[in-house]
């Protein structure tokens, strides 16, 4: 690895070959993976076969990437997380330590049902908490909040912060992740950045 690489990033593989992303020596990346400029994926990763990774995210240590996977720019994944096929993560997602997706709704060891997997769509700016657990099929709205250990079982709401299992929505937050304190009218403030939000209460 060159010790101070250049935008773009500029990485040499065991090969010599040059690639523009940074992966750790154990991580594991599928011939096909299509990988964005000055991501990074850490140790015992395995990153497969179709699946297409944006510019600068990171995948912590023991992160699974499914074929077809597809993940947007600058998403953190953090340690533990395996992200199945039918999974799209749009721009600035977190998916925080060990949390869970899944991609089939009725699995049975001795059924087989690939053709049967449900997508779930994680959009712009969300975040979900470490060991929260998703139900396939769902999508969760543009910097919504998924509280840790939640088990979510439906669609949540743009800037939505749910909690509990199954989860719940108990109040709005921010885009910068802030719970938003709403009067009467249902409109609140950010108290980091000043933007004024205002929700059907």
């Amino acid at each position: 690895m060159l010790e101070n690489p250049p935008s773009p990033y500029l990485h040499e593989k065991l090969d010599h070959t040059m690639i523009p992303y940074y992966a750790h020596p154990s991580a594991i990346i599928d011939e096909g993976a299509q990988i964005g400029e000055g991501t990074r994926i850490w140790h015992f990763c395995h990153v497969s076969e179709g699946a297409v990774l944006g510019n600068n995210c990171i995948l912590g240590q023991n992160v699974f990437v499914a074929n077809g996977v597809r993940l947007g720019n600058g998403v953190k994944v953090q340690n533990n997380v395996s992200i199945y096929t039918g999974v799209t993560c749009e721009d600035e997602v977190f998916l925080g330590p060990s949390m869970v997706f899944t991609n089939v709704i009725n699995p049975r060891s001795f059924v087989e049902r690939k053709t049967e997997f449900r997508p779930t769509l994680v959009k712009r700016g969300a975040s979900i908490g470490a060991n929260a657990t998703l139900l396939c099929g769902i999508t969760l709205g543009q910097y919504c909040m998924i509280g840790a250990g939640a088990v979510v079982t439906r669609d949540v709401p743009d800037f939505a912060l749910v909690t509990g299992v199954p989860a719940q929505q108990i109040g709005w937050v921010s885009r910068l992740g802030h719970r938003l304190e709403l009067d009467k009218n249902g409109q609140g403030t950010c108290p980091e950045s000043g933007e004024v939000y205002r929700f059907e209460v």
